[in-house]
């Protein structure tokens, strides 16, 4: 697993695509943050991050996707898919190394963001007001969602060996799983009994709940049955696939 891994980190920043990524999350972010003014933290006259971790799982939701879209299509476009086969690695430790590169790369990205939080402080008339148990939770809960996109990444490369098509598979999947639920539970019919499960069913009900910085059991069980759903889908994706070539 631990080869898989350095050769995904290291061919994620061997080309410019991955600085770019990075790049552009972060730029779409300070531009989100400190310069538009309906979301700028200059212009809402309260020191928090608030804005910040509303906007990441909207911009994850296309970072997370380029990240992983090559992941598995890659090597099934190129043939390599079979080569790898054939090293001494199960379908779980592929898998596995595959996801904890770019998990790793996705909070590599998450971590710049600090400087927002060294700036909202510094501008603070009192940083003893910052709510920093909130501000943990939301980056813990941001690292979650992250993994979460990340599995479905994975998964959805594992499908196909057209990596846009990877793409397009990771982004509508995770914004269903995200958003679908909640708007699923606005509908006039479900109000009043199954509204709060189908929010309960989504990513941004318990997104949300680690954000206001109570860490609760049930939302970290959510999402590492996520996780480990979408592992387990790849594994049977990738065993399926090199089942079909042979």
């Amino acid at each position: 697993m631990l080869a898989i891994f350095k050769k995904e980190i290291h061919q994620f920043f061997s080309s410019v695509t991955g600085y770019v990524a990075i790049i552009l999350f972060l730029l779409a972010n300070g531009l989100f943050l400190f310069v538009f003014p309906e979301t700028s933290l200059l212009d809402t006259g309260y020191a928090n991050l608030d804005p910040l971790f509303n906007l990441a799982p909207m911009i994850y939701l296309l970072l997370i996707p380029a990240i992983t879209m090559r992941s598995f299509a890659d090597e099934f476009k190129t043939g390599t898919m079979e080569l790898l086969s054939t090293k001494p690695l199960s379908s779980w430790e592929i898998v596995m190394g595959k996801f904890w590169s770019s998990l790793l790369i996705v909070i590599i990205s998450l971590i710049p963001t600090l400087v927002y939080y060294l700036a909202v402080r510094q501008l603070s008339v009192d940083p003893q007001l910052l709510d920093n148990g909130g501000i943990i939770g939301s980056y813990i809960g941001l690292v979650l969602l992250g993994a979460v996109f990340t599995a479905i990444g994975i998964w959805s490369s594992s499908l196909t060996a057209n990596a846009m098509i990877a793409f397009l598979i990771a982004l509508f999947t995770c914004f269903i799983l995200y958003n679908g639920f909640d708007a699923l539970s606005k509908i006039p019919a479900f109000a009043g009994g199954l509204d709060y499960y189908l929010q309960m069913a989504g990513i941004k009900f318990h997104y949300a709940s680690i954000s206001r910085g109570v860490i609760d059991s049930r939302d970290i069980i959510y999402f590492i049955s996520i996780i480990g759903l979408m592992l387990y889908l790849t594994k049977l994706s990738l065993q399926r696939k090199l089942w079909q070539k042979g």
